[in-house]
């Protein structure tokens, strides 16, 4: 129904049980995210602005790319390089309303070129006001025994050390009134029984989020994050560890007894980011959790 509260009228169980390889591509789901958010009503938050997204091919960033644009910001996306169909669809979605997107495919684990997407955002629009620190990776490991050294290091290097070096390289060109925004998970708060290395990499971002939010107070930077619940994005369907007839019940176990959609997880980015919206806000954790209040 087009008048339903869109709170009841997003997608529920039972789920796609489809599984990807990784990275996980947007484009190859049979079952598709929704990112366009049709009840969403821009106001020109972000004119003028410009702002880095990692992650942005798919899921969570695209959704957030779209509504940056939308909202009037030009922005550069970084994504691995096997991603490149989704960074072009969300190229396409971003131009469409008339914004600039400037692509960098790369990998987030090597610290130079996390300096570099810096450096090329700042060469292509002369100036940096918001870095989305959203890139992850994932895989469900059913004992501590079941994670590599090489899993560990990957989840850590891609989750915190990129969050550590982006933000590092992008307070050279910050001014006051800028803001940096990362996305931590429910699982930071509540815990995770098979995700181990993942759960630990998202509270480290919630602790460096608090931590470079006091440090950053007195230059005028804001410094926040967003605490999702399970969102149906590529990133799970292609965890190797996730068992398919498990994602078919993907979120049911919310209070809302569903995943969130990326349209709905995005808006929140844009309240982080707007200055006339979030000015006196720093150092939070704003969870979206489908209703879940506590830890277990």
């Amino acid at each position: 129904m087009q008048n339903e509260p869109q709170v009841k009228s997003e997608p529920t169980p039972p789920n796609s049980s489809q599984k990807l390889a990784k990275p996980g591509i947007e484009k190859e789901m049979d079952q598709k995210p929704k990112w366009h958010a049709p009840k969403y009503k821009p106001a020109g938050k972000l004119e003028g602005k410009v702002a880095i997204i990692t992650g942005g091919d798919s899921g969570i960033g695209r959704a957030v790319a779209y509504l940056y644009a939308l909202e009037g910001a030009d922005m550069a996306i970084n994504y691995l390089p096997e991603e490149q169909v989704d960074a072009e669809e969300t190229k396409r979605a971003v131009e469409k309303q008339g914004r600039k997107c400037l692509l960098i495919p790369g990998d987030l684990r090597d610290r130079n070129f996390c300096r570099e997407v810096v450096e090329k955002t700042v060469k292509a629009f002369g100036k940096l006001d918001i870095l989305v620190s959203n890139a992850a990776w994932q895989n469900r490991k059913e004992s501590i025994d079941k994670i590599t050294e090489e899993e560990w290091d990957r989840t850590f290097k891609t989750n915190i050390d990129a969050y550590f070096f982006l933000s590092q390289a992008a307070l050279k060109y910050m001014k006051p009134g800028s803001s940096i925004i990362a996305t931590s998970s429910e699982t930071a708060i509540v815990g995770a029984e098979s995700l181990l290395d993942y759960s630990s990499t998202k509270g480290a971002i919630i602790a460096f989020t608090k931590s470079l939010a006091q440090n950053l107070a007195s230059k005028g930077i804001r410094v926040n994050t967003v605490a999702p619940g399970p969102v149906w994005t590529p990133l799970n369907p292609a965890d190797q560890g996730q068992e398919p007839e498990k994602m078919k019940e993907f979120g049911k176990s919310q209070p809302f007894e569903r995943a969130a959609q990326p349209e709905e997880i995005a808006p929140a980015y844009v309240f982080l980011a707007s200055d006339a919206d979030s000015s006196y806000i720093s150092g939070i954790v704003l969870e979206e959790m489908g209703g879940l209040t506590a830890a277990a």
